[in-house]
């Protein structure tokens, strides 16, 4: 069933929504409302590429694969980590997994706490029969490790979903918007790198769409992460989610000035790889075609993460997800080819500040 169709049954007091309702809510309002950032934008409309009439190389010649973490992509394109853990999930899930499968993408599944809190959820999560091959990220908020979650929880949870890493997630704008927000960030770089430390799996830290700044990349590094999700503003904004779900007049006004919030991807993307140019880069935030993932190729990222559009396409059915996908890719095949880049790397240096 189509979500638009989903009448909203959930009860008005947030405080004592569950979190499978709170989910729920979350995926009805990304496909129903304009939750995009206000005021700004991911940035990458200020770059163009050096057009080159004679590329020197063939079509046939562009290969967009790339490996990580032991999996072969046919194309460094991501289906970001968005949902789980209700009805509606299931079918999201199994139509993306689908998708990352044919093509030959990686996958990451929404946060799996609700799964390691209520374990009968796990046919809306557990894709891995539909992408047998699939990279694929299983996804926990890093808050939870202030919260009594350890690396046996990190563990069951990678195994249970048979996943190749994990994602840990910040958000803490969104968890102080939340009512029932958990905000206890103190001393969590330190948590990281004690599971890092530990993990016989990769870790991976990502924002949920405001940025990383250059110094807390370089120091997630130290701490021992595998890769870093810069997850830039210009896309969802999870404070605009959030506005959506508040009662009170007043506090739907606070989630609504945070709409500019953030760092644009483009731009923390091109920090994050000056001040770890040796760190594998993943790109997300408002990368809405082919060619904004061929600019986040050419400014520095390894993989390229996108969220909203492949949520939105899924929940109109699969076909509509596997046509998205076909579009990115060949758009960024061909960009490729009209710049004489052999492979997503080449494109590094290609691109130039638009006047």
């Amino acid at each position: 069933m189509s979500l638009r169709k989903l009448h909203s049954t959930l009860h008005d007091k947030l405080p004592n929504r569950s979190t499978p309702s709170r989910k729920a809510e979350h995926l009805r309002i990304n496909i129903e409302r304009d939750v995009g950032a206000k005021g700004l934008t991911a940035g990458f409309e200020r770059y163009v590429f050096a057009h080159r009439a004679l590329p020197e190389i063939d079509l046939a010649d562009v290969d967009t694969s790339i490996r990580l973490f032991g999996r072969r992509l046919a194309a460094p394109l991501l289906i970001s980590c968005m949902t789980g853990g209700t009805p509606e999930a299931t079918a999201i899930n199994r139509r993306l997994a689908k998708v990352a499968a044919h093509y030959g993408l990686a996958m990451g599944l929404g946060s799996g706490r609700v799964l390691l809190e209520s374990p009968e959820t796990i046919d809306s999560f557990d894709v891995r029969a539909e992408a047998p091959e699939a990279l694929l990220f299983a996804n926990l908020g890093a808050v939870q490790l202030n919260k009594g979650y350890e690396l046996a929880h990190c563990r069951r949870l990678v195994e249970m979903l048979k996943a190749d890493a994990l994602v840990l997630h910040l958000n803490p704008l969104q968890e102080a918007l939340q009512p029932e927000g958990d905000t206890c960030f103190r001393g969590l770089l330190e948590r990281i790198a004690e599971l890092c430390a530990r993990a016989d799996f990769p870790i991976v830290v990502k924002e949920v769409g405001w940025g990383i700044g250059a110094g807390e990349v370089r120091a997630l590094f130290d701490a021992g992460v595998a890769a870093v999700d810069v997850a830039g503003a210009g896309g969802t904004s999870w404070s605009e989610v959030e506005r959506y779900r508040i009662v009170e007049p007043w506090r739907a006004r606070v989630a609504g000035a945070f709409g500019a919030w953030g760092i644009p991807t483009a731009r923390a993307i091109a920090d994050a790889r000056a001040i770890a140019p040796e760190g594998t880069l993943i790109a997300s935030g408002g990368i809405r075609t082919g060619l904004e993932a061929a600019k986040a190729f050419a400014l520095g990222a390894d993989l390229v993460g996108i969220a909203g559009p492949f949520l939105r396409a899924a929940d109109q059915g699969l076909e509509t997800a596997l046509e998205l996908a076909r579009e990115y890719v060949e758009t960024l095949r061909i960009a490729m080819f009209c710049v004489g880049a052999r492979r997503p790397a080449d494109l590094r240096g290609r691109l130039e500040v638009q006047s």
